[in-house]
C-alpha cells in the first residue's frame, strides 16, 4: 500500500518560508558580493584615501550598526520580516545613488550611512528570522546552512567582479554599473521577504510583542563578547585588506578574487561550524576560535612589518602567506553565527532575542568605530604590525571570556 502523506498546511508553510530565506540569503550574498567587498577599494580609487582617512570613513560605516538598534526598536511594532524589507530598500537607496553619481567626499559618506543601516539593520534581523524557522537541536545547522548559501552566492559575485574589473566592463568611473547590479539585487531581496511574510509559520506569523530594547544582567557576558569581537572584527574587515591595497598596491581584480576563494572555502567551512556548534557546543568553538586566530594575527603583524621594512621580498612563498592570511582572516567573520546562538540558548524569552542581538551588534560598534580611528592612528605613528598585536590581544580576551561561560547553561 502506498503510504503517500500530504503535507498539511503548517508543513507547506514551513517548507516554502525556508525556501525564500534561502532564496533570500543567495540574493544577499550576491548583493554583497557586487559592493561590499570592493568598497575599501573604490575609497582608494574614485577618493584617494589613506590609512588614517580609511579609518575615519568607518565612522558613517560603523555608526549605522548603534542607530541601527534604536530603527529596529522604533519598528517594533512590525514583524522581523517586514523590518528586513526596510533594511533592504536602505541598502538599495545607498548603491543606486553611489552607482548613479559621484557625489562629494561628505554626500558620499551619507549615502554610505544609509547603505550601511540597512546592512546592519538585516544582520540580528537576518539570524533572528533563520533562528524562528529552527529547533534549539539544529540551530546551528540551520544558520550554517543559510550562511553557506551566502557565501556560494558571494563567490559567484566575486568572479564576476574580478572578470568586469580585470577586463574593464567594471570601473569605478560614473556610473558604476556593479554598485547599480547591487541595488538591483536589494531590491529583489525585498520583494522576496514580502513574499516570506505569508508563508511564515503560525508560531511565527502572528505579531511579534517584542521589547523595544533590552538590557540585562543576565546577559552580561554575551555583551563583553560583542564589545571584544567589535575591535577584532574592525581590525579584520579594515586594517587586513589594507595592507594589501595599502602596502602591495592590490587593485579590485586581486582582491575579488581573494573574496572568491575565501567563499569558497567558506561554502563548506560554514555547515562545518554549524554542526561543531551542535555537537560541541558554543563555549568550546568560541574558545577554538579564539585560540586559533590569535596565531593568525601575530602572523600578520610580523608580515606587514617586513613588508614596510622590505625585509622580504613578495614572491613565491612569501606571496602566498599573504593570500592564505587574507583568506583565513576572512573566516573569522562566519563566526558571527555562534553569537547569535549564544544568544538564543540563554535568552531568557524568545521576545529578547532580536532587541539582544541588536544592542550587542551597537555594543559591538561602538568598539569598532573607536577602534577604526585608534588603529587608524597606530598604524600611521607605529606601524600596521602594532594594529595587529591588539587584535591578537582582544582575541586572547575573548577566548578567556568565552572559558567562563558556564557549561551547562549552552553545552
Amino acid at each position: 500500500m502506498n503510504d503517500t502523506r500530504i503535507p498539511t498546511n503548517a508543513e507547506f508553510n514551513q517548507n516554502r518560508a525556508m525556501f525564500l530565506c534561502v532564496l533570500s540569503a543567495a540574493v544577499v550574498g550576491f548583493a554583497l558580493g557586487l559592493s561590499d567587498s570592493i568598497l575599501a577599494n573604490f575609497f582608494r580609487e574614485a577618493y584617494g584615501v589613506g590609512a588614517q582617512q580609511r579609518g575615519l570613513i568607518e565612522f558613517p560605516r560603523e555608526l549605522p550598526g548603534i542607530v541601527a538598534t534604536f530603527v529596529i526598536a522604533a519598528l517594533s511594532f512590525l514583524r522581523n520580516v517586514r523590518t528586513a524589507i526596510v533594511a533592504q530598500c536602505l541598502c538599495a537607496v545607498g548603491m543606486l545613488i553611489l552607482g548613479l553619481f559621484r557625489p562629494s567626499f561628505f554626500l558620499m559618506c551619507i549615502f554610505i550611512f544609509i547603505y550601511s543601516l540597512g546592512q546592519h539593520m538585516y544582520i540580528p534581523l537576518g539570524d533572528s528570522i533563520g533562528l524562528s524557522l529552527s529547533k534549539q537541536e539544529n540551530m546551528g545547522r540551520v544558520l550554517g546552512k543559510l550562511n553557506s548559501v551566502r557565501m556560494a552566492f558571494l563567490m559567484v559575485a566575486g568572479v564576476i567582479t574580478f572578470f568586469g574589473f580585470r577586463f574593464g566592463f567594471f570601473d569605478f568611473e560614473t556610473p558604476v554599473l556593479v554598485f547599480l547590479l547591487s541595488a538591483i539585487c536589494f531590491i529583489i531581496i525585498a520583494i522576496l521577504n514580502g513574499m516570506l511574510t505569508r508563508h511564515l509559520p503560525e508560531a511565527v506569523q502572528k505579531k511579534e510583542e517584542r521589547p523595544k530594547l533590552v538590557f540585562r544582567r543576565e546577559y552580561l557576558r554575551y555583551y563583553m563578547i560583542c564589545a571584544l569581537y567589535g575591535g577584532r572584527k574592525q581590525i579584520m574587515l579594515v586594517f587586513s585588506p589594507w595592507v594589501l591595497i595599502e602596502l602591495l598596491d592590490f587593485h579590485a581584480d586581486t582582491i575579488s578574487i581573494l573574496a572568491v576563494i575565501g567563499s569558497f572555502i567558506g561554502i563548506f567551512f560554514i555547515p562545518l561550524v554549524g554542526k561543531l556548534i551542535d555537537r560541541f557546543g558554543v563555549r568550546r568553538i568560541m574558545i577554538a576560535e579564539a585560540l586559533a586566530f590569535i596565531s593568525v594575527y601575530v602572523a600578520y603583524g610580523f608580515l606587514s612589518k617586513w613588508i614596510t621594512e622590505n625585509v622580504v621580498i613578495l614572491t613565491g612563498f612569501s606571496m602566498m602567506m599573504v593570500y592564505l592570511l587574507n583568506i583565513i582572516d576572512r573566516m573569522s567573520a562566519q563566526f558571527y553565527m555562534v553569537r547569535s546562538i549564544y544568544m538564543r540558548s540563554i535568552a531568557i524569552t524568545p521576545e529578547d532575542v532580536t532587541p539582544s542581538l541588536s544592542l550587542g551588534m551597537a555594543i559591538d560598534h561602538v568598539v569598532a568605530i573607536v577602534g577604526a580611528f585608534l588603529c587608524g592612528t597606530v598604524w600611521e605613528i607605529w606601524g600596521p604590525e602594532y594594529v595587529f598585536l591588539i587584535a591578537g590581544i582582544l582575541s586572547l580576551l575573548n577566548g578567556l571570556v568565552a572559558a567562563g561561560i558556564k557549561k551547562q547553561n549552552i553545552d
